[in-house]
């Protein structure tokens, strides 16, 4: 019986690398994204190709109406799930100095990033529970993308960094709870990698690259993530619940 993976934010950029390695590795896949299921037909086609199922679960994280509805036709569909990958997040709209920032970017940013987030985790922990204690060798885990921002500081997207370290706690806050039913749970923090969210910045960050700031000098893919979480995903680390996998080239490495 082959595995299914709830991929969110998953029909592009690092959920999209995500995706393709899990089809590769022998997943079923239900992608969550905003648009229209007709904008992302070419994407799901192309895993499909991969030999993965695939469904496309259309909503917004940060409505519990349609996080209810997500989890309603991967059940209905599979029937089970084994593994959620909290990958759907924004930015802030307009990048502003935290002593101008509005509550307004505030809470959209932290509703879908972290709010959004920690109760999709809440749901899938609760029906994975239900499957151990009705097939006692199911395996299930929980794997969040994060980001560097969870511990660097960005003081023109503050609302970005407080929801990503919310996210490294909520990792821990769930590994914890979960240790009994020996569900892991992990987080991994992306550093600069290329996708959408990072186009607007590309020529500040092909500068600091040049100039040192990570230790591989390059920026991060999609596939870099992809890979990380598909070895996580396959149970390569079953041990490590809790943890976190950083993978930013070397940028956090402390250096003098």
């Amino acid at each position: 019986m082959k595995k299914i993976a709830f991929v969110t934010g998953g029909s592009r950029g690092i959920g999209l690398g995500i995706a393709q390695h899990l089809a590769s590795k022998g997943f079923d896949l239900a992608i969550n994204g905003v648009r229209e299921e007709s904008a992302v037909e070419e994407v799901l086609m192309a895993l499909r190709a991969l030999g993965a199922e695939v469904i496309y679960c259309q909503g917004d994280i940060a409505s519990a109406s349609a996080r209810t509805a997500m989890l309603a036709k991967i059940k209905e569909h599979f029937g089970w799930l084994n593994v959620l990958v909290n990958n759907a997040g924004i930015a802030p709209k307009v990048r502003n100095d935290i002593l101008e920032a509005t509550e307004e970017s505030f809470d959209e940013v932290l509703n879908t990033n972290l709010k959004g987030t920690y109760f999709l985790t809440q749901a899938v922990a609760n029906w994975m529970v239900e499957q151990k204690h009705e097939t006692p060798d199911f395996e299930g885990s929980i794997i969040t993308i994060s980001s560097v921002s969870a511990t660097v500081a960005s003081v023109n997207r503050g609302e970005y960094c407080v929801a990503k370290a919310g996210l490294g706690m909520m990792t821990q806050l769930f590994a914890a709870r979960l240790g009994e039913f020996n569900i892991p749970v992990y987080e991994v923090r992306p550093g600069i990698i290329k996708t959408d969210m990072t186009s607007g910045v590309t020529a500040k960050y092909d500068k600091l690259i040049a100039e040192g700031l990570t230790v591989q000098a390059r920026w991060g893919y999609p596939d870099d993530i992809g890979k990380a979480v598909a070895a996580i995903a396959e149970g390569a680390f079953p041990y490590s619940t809790g943890q976190v996998f950083v993978i930013d080239g070397g940028l956090t490495l402390a250096r003098l």
